[in-house]
């Protein structure tokens, strides 16, 4: 399919951010005043400011994807509404929203979520399609990183105990996410990365297994070997990273105050 050369105005349309996302936004900034000032119920803080915050990272990770689309020449993403930051308009709303967020409240996990479609045909080079399913993951590491930046720079966090626990426990979350994300699995964005790069023959036997790969992370996410193995990893690079495993499980007991 041919799409028209956006005009100026519609380029500036197609690249508004959505009053969705800014209330996202808002509701992150709201959950983690709240959780500075323990105002409340501490876990009702924490559950809005990490679940806000999580949503706002979605709508990042698949907004990278659909700009280095955009960038890579698939001007398609404009039209589809990806370039927004509005999650509704994603091709997958119930993998790219619904189970992330029910394995966050119920698995304690970042869980990769659906992707943005895109119109591989015309992204110009290899390079570029592998660029535009790494720029996803990448958003995730960056938060993750961000999340670490206070603790690794020696603030105060024997003050305002609640906040840096969240914010420990979202950096843990954005940290399980990347990893996830770049496990070289059919429809996963660590296997798209390599998919461009793969011979004909291997790329119909990758398209096959593709719808099914979310299916295949979960089976292996409730494997305990592999579930082990994966948590042993992550939190072994949660301290190296700059996340103090105390305020990390901290965090998560307050998010996940039922258990």
């Amino acid at each position: 399919m041919a799409y028209r050369r956006l005009g100026a105005s519609t380029a500036r349309d197609a690249f508004r951010p959505s009053p969705i996302f800014l209330g996202l936004v808002a509701l992150f900034a709201t959950g983690g005043v709240m959780a500075w000032q323990d105002f409340g119920n501490t876990s009702v803080d924490v559950l809005l400011f990490v679940i806000a915050g999580w949503l706002v990272s979605l709508s990042l990770h698949e907004y990278a994807h659909a700009l280095l689309a955009y960038l890579g020449g698939d001007r398609s993403v404009a039209e589809r509404g990806y370039l927004t930051l509005n999650p509704l308009k994603y091709t997958h709303p119930v993998l790219s929203i619904v189970l992330p967020v029910v394995f966050l409240l119920v698995g304690g996990i970042g869980l990769p979520g659906g992707a943005v479609w895109i119109d591989r045909h015309a992204v110009r080079t290899k390079a570029a399609e592998s660029l535009i399913s790494a720029a996803g993951p990448a958003v995730n590491v960056v938060f993750a990183v961000g999340c670490a930046v206070p603790f690794l720079a020696g603030a105060d966090v024997t003050r305002h105990l609640t906040f840096w626990s969240a914010l420990a426990f979202l950096g843990f979350l954005q940290l399980t996410a990347s990893l996830l994300n770049l496990l070289p699995i059919p429809g996963v964005d660590g296997g798209n990365i390599v998919r461009p790069w793969l011979s004909p023959s291997q790329t119909k036997a990758f398209d096959a297994i593709a719808p099914y790969g979310m299916l295949l992370l979960f089976v292996l996410l409730f494997e305990p070997t592999v579930n082990t193995i994966f948590f042993t990893v992550v939190y072994t690079i949660c301290p190296i990273l700059g996340l103090p495993l105390t305020y990390v499980d901290y965090g998560r007991s307050l998010f996940q105050f039922w258990r």
